[in-house]
């Protein structure tokens, strides 16, 4: 899966442990999550998306849509 969350986050100024207090997540957490190395709950997912004010397709993407079917 790839994410868009360090160009988000970038994008706003937020470093990667101000993200993580904002989820509620370690900050190894967002640099594995950044790295494509770790695919977030739904949950998680979810607030991420809520703290850049996106939809959550809009932060990540699947590479392979046909696992999707």
């Amino acid at each position: 899966m790839e994410t868009r969350i360090k160009e988000l986050r970038e994008k706003q100024g937020l470093t990667q442990q101000v993200l993580a207090d904002k989820v509620g997540v370690t900050r190894q957490t967002i640099l594995f999550l950044e790295k494509g190395k770790y695919n977030p709950s739904l949950r998680l997912a979810y607030k991420i998306a809520r703290v850049f004010g996106v939809t959550i397709e809009d932060v990540f993407s699947f590479e392979d849509e046909t696992d999707l079917v």
